[in-house]
């Protein structure tokens, strides 16, 4: 390793700055994350719009995300030493302006990944209990706070993962090959086996959208879909610790946005045309078990596929863990909110940022439960953090024409931008106020949204005041002079 690889240790003998260890097939292998969160809402997607309705969105929604991430190329490689990926670019372009918008962006992008440990923690709780611990459907409630057998899972997997994320980058990124490598069969099993079988039937498949509630349900359902198809951004995050910060992050987030294009594309028609709206309908969180079965002709192919999606669930957990992580170390060292968790241990690992993620998500899974309300919840924060983001990118191409730009998009990507940002702002302010139709969430999880962003601002505004230098005071008066 080279010295410019080691972050220089502090006084206390733990390094300032992230270490550069990663290369760009690392980031991709933590962009499988996106494919592996399909699971989560394809299901119910389908159920709530008709296969060909699910098919039309999710296209829709990653080709508006693959457009977007082309656009954060150039500010990732604007800003190749930053750790807060798109919520840092919102602070760079916006400080002038609006200072106060960095915590929103900040807090905002870190709620949802933040949140993914409860969210993906409570489906595979669901998984278990739904291939072989289906009598334990207990519950206890005390006040908000709710518990049942996949809760307990769920905050079981929380545990293990926090303490994987203690150990270190490089021993996470050992159990992302693995989990990718896992998720690879289920891709496999639902892009092409029911090609070859007698059940696919993709001309069964309805249309759930028409007239201008139609329009409405689908625009509140591409908020749904935002991080699952949005999120291929994760790369940018690590920029700061990859071997080449431009090259790397480049290579990262074009090979991960056109990985997610194809496969967001053609799992819907693929395996919707083969389990059938009916069977998606009665078990949105768990048809694949089924599926994965039926397309293997064994029995013992439901606890392979089980098997398979829980892997493919810790990869998303861990990379989410690993996200969040850093965005909030990354808003600590700037100052965006308390100071303290911009602290690194001496392997390197923002450990004070785990922590603050380890409550966060306790809180979430044993209050809000289900994995969809917890979505939609952090989605509020999410989609507005790439709405500033987008018209950053107009921002910075007007205020710093001449920045150095390693990778610089042609004119035609300035009006892109703009449109873009008019999309995500429709899709935002429609969803945030009508993703109640899904029948996932409604005022509660909006609230705890709102809640979590106004919390972010108080408390810069606060570590702003105690840090900002004392004004001067005026000289005190020679009392010994004569009047």
């Amino acid at each position: 390793m080279s010295t410019s690889e080691v972050p220089a240790p502090t006084a206390t003998g733990a390094p300032q700055a992230l270490p550069r260890r990663m290369r760009w097939y690392d980031g991709f292998a933590l962009s499988m994350t996106m494919p592996a969160a399909l699971i989560a809402t394809l299901g119910a997607s389908v159920a709530g719009l008709g296969g060909w309705g699910a098919i039309a969105l999710w296209a829709v929604s990653m080709v508006l995300a693959f457009a977007v991430n082309w656009l954060y190329v150039e500010l990732a490689t604007m800003f190749p030493d930053t750790s807060g990926g798109i919520a840092g670019y919102a602070a760079e372009a916006w400080k002038s302006r609006a200072p106060w918008l960095a915590p929103v962006a900040g807090v905002g992008y870190w709620l949802p990944w933040g949140s993914n440990l409860a969210t993906y923690g409570s489906l595979t709780g669901l998984l278990l209990q739904s291939r072989w611990f289906p009598e334990q459907t207990w519950t206890w409630s005390w006040g908000p706070v709710h518990l049942s057998f996949p809760v307990v899972v769920g905050l079981i997997v929380i545990a293990a993962l926090y303490t994987v994320n203690r150990i270190g980058l490089r021993v996470t990124l050992t159990f992302v090959y693995i989990t990718g490598g896992i998720l690879l069969v289920p891709l496999f099993a639902f892009i092409v086996l029911p090609l070859f079988s007698a059940d696919w039937n993709p001309s069964a498949l309805t249309w759930g959208l028409s007239g201008l509630s139609g329009l409405h349900t689908a625009v509140v359902w591409m908020y749904v879909m935002a991080w699952t198809t949005l999120g291929v951004e994760v790369c940018a995050v690590f920029a700061s610790e990859y071997r080449d910060p431009v090259k790397d992050t480049v290579r990262a987030i074009r090979a991960a946005a056109l990985m997610c294009l194809g496969v967001f594309a053609l799992v819907p028609l693929t395996l919707g045309g083969y389990a059938g709206e009916a069977a998606i309908a009665a078990d949105p969180a768990t048809f694949f078990v089924a599926s994965f079965a039926a397309l293997t002709g064994s029995a013992a192919g439901a606890d392979v596929m089980v098997l398979c999606l829980i892997a493919s669930l810790l990869l998303v957990m861990l990379t989410s863990v690993a996200d969040s992580s850093r965005v909030l170390f990354n808003m600590g060292r700037e100052r965006v909110t308390v100071p303290a968790v911009g602290v690194l241990d001496r392997r390197g690992v923002p450990v004070r940022a785990l922590n603050v993620m380890l409550v966060l998500n306790v809180v979430l899974l044993v209050v809000l439960q289900q994995p969809l309300a917890i979505i939609v919840t952090g989605n509020l924060g999410y989609v507005l953090t790439h709405v500033l983001a987008v018209s950053g990118f107009l921002l910075l191409r007007k205020d710093r024409p001449d920045a150095v730009r390693p990778v610089r998009l042609p004119a035609p990507f300035v009006p892109l931008a703009a449109v873009l940002t008019v999309a995500l702002a429709v899709v935002l302010v429609v969803g945030a106020t009508g993703f109640s139709v899904t029948g996932y969430g409604g005022v509660l999880e909006l609230c705890i949204a709102l809640g979590i962003l106004a919390a972010g601002v108080v408390i810069w505004f606060l570590v702003q005041r105690s840090t900002s230098p004392r004004p001067a005071e005026p000289p005190a008066p020679d009392l010994t002079s004569a009047p």
